[in-house]
């Protein structure tokens, strides 16, 4: 009788094989619900994970089983931390994970990083160092406290221009965020500007200095401080860290270096990370995001397991062959070929006109075809890489009664009459709010710049906070002006007051300085009803004044004619705005060589492969339709009507992923 063998096995590899687990056990069918890829994903449980999420593969119902899957499995909702990009998409997938399971899925921490750092920083002030009161400048209010700094200096000696207050907030922001120096973005972005380098660095330690004397936090400082307070081995840190079992992040290959640290942060005691992304729609780098994030990864963090999404839900085969063509000549990726059980379809077509005029007739025709199709208008995009490119078919869309939307207007909490508004909510919450000050001063007659500065600097050394502040002014020689506005923020003060009854306050107060500043106040006037109407979702000053500062609403009334309120708009984006979006049917415009890409890009390798990640995101936002045009002339000032060329990325891509159409008039 032949001997029995008995094979010796790895310790090892039985103490990191995956437990069999019984799928009975859960009230949600999670293996039938989810395709294999998104199963292996939602069901992991310990351990780093990094899941490659293809355009339209169901990333966020992947994570939004996850996190049911977790809750079922006995995990405290509070222990799971669940980090986005924008608060509406933590709302959303905590939604749709209660209806899901069932409302103890609303109780995870699900946030953005900003809003996550805000609450944060708030409840460990003590341990940080700093007032719980702080107030969060907004970008607009960064730039103003720059300006003030920027406006001290004697420019007027300079032979040459200084940096104006965007760029100057741009660079030192961009150098908080990427962990490279001030003089590494001059020289990089701003090489005519580093002769200026001390000028600027002056200025950054000035700004530092001014947000702590005054008690005020910018989006960069909320991510430097949480960074800070995480990696500092305190006893209030390691509580935090120790409460926090699973760390979840959404869009993880749009992270900066201070966000990716600060993820590696949170995981030092419970080392269960997963970040789920797009490697080939990593299009933000202009705002600090880094690409290396998402390669890295798996060199950051211990054992990573690599998942891949590639089963795609939106668009057509034809579709996703063309997309697929077009990253498949990107160098550095993580492969994958996205495939959908939609065969049927039509091929993508590549639209070349004579000109941009013919291109945009070409756009104007399809869409009103489409339209009698039953194709609605909201259903119904065309993106383009820079916002000038689509003046010329605006035109067209007016003179054929097409209504649009454009997106990249003025962002509502931007407009000057709400931050008018904001400014007197945010001086009774912190009176050391000067940038606020400043702004509520020199709405009155008579009160300019000089004088403005001269009632801040009497203000500076007033307790504000006390009743007591209201007489030891009245010897001041502008008291009669400064009265009524100190009076105003004294009552304020009050702590009953609801937010939504603080703006009724400041508006009868305000309303005259209104009508008197603004010629077009009519129009303004629907932006303040809407403002009262946030805050009345309310209940206390700080949680509002955070949340417009950290996220605010887009829109703004002013830009939309309020005559002509259609039901559907066409679409008009940017790219870059129109990310995470999908329509019915997609133009992409100006797809030609020096506009898209562009010919900034053309010396900088990395520059080239994130135009070609912008191509790929624009072409998975199409369903069911894509249109990909260009004009073979096009005029420039230099050198009138010249030839173009295609983009590189549409250009020989044979009669296997696109038909070729050529516009000719009728």
């Amino acid at each position: 009788m032949a001997p029995k063998k008995y094979t010796l096995k790895r310790i090892n590899s039985i103490h990191t094989r995956q437990p069999l687990i019984d799928e009975s056990k859960f009230s949600i069918d999670y293996q039938n619900d989810l395709n294999p890829s998104q199963f292996e994903a939602a069901s992991r449980v310990k351990g780093n994970y990094l899941v490659i999420a293809g355009a339209g593969t169901g990333k966020t119902r992947t994570l939004v089983y996850r996190v049911a899957r977790l809750i079922e499995s006995g995990y405290d909702p509070a222990s799971i931390l669940l980090l986005t990009f924008t608060r509406k998409a933590a709302k959303e997938m905590m939604n749709r994970a209660a209806v899901l399971l069932d409302n103890r899925c609303s109780k995870i921490n699900g946030g953005t990083f900003h809003s996550f750092a805000n609450l944060t920083l708030r409840k460990y002030a003590k341990a940080i160092g700093i007032d719980s009161g702080f107030t969060i400048l907004d970008q607009g209010d960064s730039e103003d406290v720059i300006n003030l700094i920027r406006g001290q200096l004697n420019l007027s000696q300079l032979k040459k221009r200084f940096p104006n207050k965007q760029t100057l907030l741009k660079v030192l922001s961009l150098s908080t965020n990427t962990d490279n120096s001030v003089l590494q973005i001059l020289e990089n972005d701003y090489p005519h500007f580093v002769g200026y380098i001390d000028k600027v660095l002056g200025i950054q330690k000035i700004f530092v200095e001014y947000k702590r004397k005054n008690n005020l936090l910018d989006y960069d400082d909320l991510l430097v401080y949480l960074n800070k307070f995480l990696n500092e081995n305190t006893g209030a840190a390691k509580s935090l860290l120790s409460n926090i079992n699973f760390v979840m992040v959404d869009e993880y290959q749009d992270t900066n270096k201070l966000q990716s640290d600060i993820v590696k942060a949170l995981s030092q005691i419970n080392n269960n990370v997963m970040v789920v992304g797009d490697d080939s729609q990593s299009i933000y780098s202009f705002r600090g995001a880094n690409f290396k994030n998402i390669m890295q990864f798996p060199s950051l963090f211990n054992d990573v397991k690599l998942i891949k999404l590639e089963e795609n839900y939106r668009s057509t085969q034809p579709i996703l062959d063309f997309t697929n063509k077009v990253i498949e000549h990107s160098i550095d990726k993580y492969p994958k070929t996205l495939y959908t059980r939609k065969t049927d379809g039509e091929l993508p077509a590549i639209i070349s006109a004579l000109n941009e005029n013919m291109q945009s007739r070409f756009i104007v025709d399809r869409v009103l075809e489409l339209r009698e199709e039953n194709i609605p208008l909201n259903d119904i995009a065309v993106l383009f890489r820079s916002s000038y490119f689509s003046f010329d078919l605006e035109v067209e869309l007016n003179k054929a009664n097409i209504p649009f939307i454009k997106f990249g207007g003025m962002k509502f909490v931007e407009t000057a009459h709400v931050k008018d508004v904001l400014a007197f909510l945010r001086i009774s919450y912190n009176p050391k709010d000067f940038v606020s000050w400043y702004r509520v001063l020199l709405l009155h007659e008579g009160i300019g710049p000089k004088k403005a500065q001269t009632i801040m600097a009497a203000l500076e050394s007033l307790d504000i906070q006390s009743q007591s502040y209201k007489e030891s002014l009245v010897p001041q020689k502008f008291i009669e002006k400064l009265n009524p506005i100190i009076e105003l923020v004294f009552s304020l003060r009050k702590k009953h007051y609801h937010p939504a009854d603080k703006i009724e306050l400041i508006l009868a107060y305000y309303n005259p300085l209104f009508i008197n500043k603004y010629d077009d106040f009519n129009k303004r006037k629907k932006d303040l009803e809407i403002l009262t109407n946030i805050a009345s979702n309310y209940d206390d000053t700080e949680t509002f004044l955070a949340d417009l500062a950290i996220e605010p609403p887009q829109d703004s009334v002013v830009d939309i004619d309020s005559e002509e309120k259609e039901k559907e708009f066409l679409t008009l984006s940017t790219i870059h705005s129109a990310k995470g979006l999908e329509w019915h049917s997609v133009f992409i415009m100006h797809a030609l060589e020096g506009f898209f890409p562009s010919s900034q890009s053309f010396d900088n390798f990395d520059s080239i492969e994130e135009e070609r990640r912008l191509m790929y995101v624009a072409a998975t936002r199409a369903k069911q339709n894509l249109y990909v045009s260009y004009p073979t002339n096009i005029f420039d000032r230099y050198n009138g009507f010249t030839l173009a060329k295609p983009s590189r990325f549409i250009s020989g891509l044979g009669t296997k992923y696109a038909d070729e159409w050529v516009i000719e008039e009728e």
